[in-house]
């Protein structure tokens, strides 16, 4: 701070957007945890030092020596919980009864229990972050295109069928993720896995198959 040329601290908060309460609280080394990641972010731009250097005590201190990276590079900010560019989506197993279109959810905490998806791509698309859940995915009957261990976004307001689409389906009282057909006069249920013999389709009807959701997002580990 003091080399950058800042004499106080409410200086340094208005070069920095930082309120001056939380840049004493940083000084005097106040609260069990650090500053969240955003907040030096902020500092380090102010003070022009490398985020790196003031968040971990590695690499170069003078942004001017971070500069000369490749144009191609970017810094990764950790954004923080409350960040108002995400929703965050619940992730959750589903209990259901067969031939009953309601459902219930209990938290799903494997690797923590929400997932943010960008707001901008959920009001873009008119979604209702309320009505969207996080759930993986079981079995291999839709691979290549989702394999075990997935995580996919149901639309829980989107259960109108559509011809090639996916959604999350109570099949007899099992959730099943599959895709929609159209054929014959009939909706059927399709698996993406070309063993087609193992993962033959469904005919879907009637309360033996009630749609839960559309799969409107992904996210694997699968490049």
């Amino acid at each position: 701070m003091k080399a950058a040329g800042f004499e106080s601290q409410s200086a340094l908060a208005r070069a920095s957007g930082v309120p001056q309460p939380t840049i004493n609280r940083i000084l005097n080394g106040v609260g069990k945890k650090g500053p969240e990641a955003h907040t030096l972010v902020q500092l380090a731009s102010a003070c022009n030092v490398t985020f790196e250097w003031l968040h971990e005590g590695i690499g170069q201190r003078e942004r001017g020596a971070a500069a000369a990276a490749p144009a191609s590079f970017s810094q990764v900010v950790v954004a923080p919980e409350d960040d108002t560019r995400f929703y965050q989506i619940q992730k959750v197993r589903l209990r259901l009864s067969a031939g009953i279109s309601g459902f219930a959810v209990e938290p799903e905490t494997y690797d923590g229990s929400t997932v943010s998806v960008p707001r901008h791509w959920a009001d873009r698309n008119g979604y209702i972050p309320e009505r969207l859940i996080g759930v993986k995915v079981r079995g291999e009957s839709m691979e290549p295109s989702l394999y075990e261990d997935d995580l996919v976004i149901i639309n829980t307001a989107d259960n109108k069928p559509v011809d090639g689409a996916v959604f999350a389906v109570n099949y007899e009282g099992e959730p099943v993720v599959k895709r929609m057909s159209r054929d014959a006069g009939q909706w059927w249920l399709t698996s993406d896995n070309p063993d087609q013999r193992k993962y033959h389709r469904k005919v879907c009807r009637g309360n033996d198959c009630i749609i839960i959701g559309r799969v409107v997002r992904k996210e694997s580990d699968r490049i």
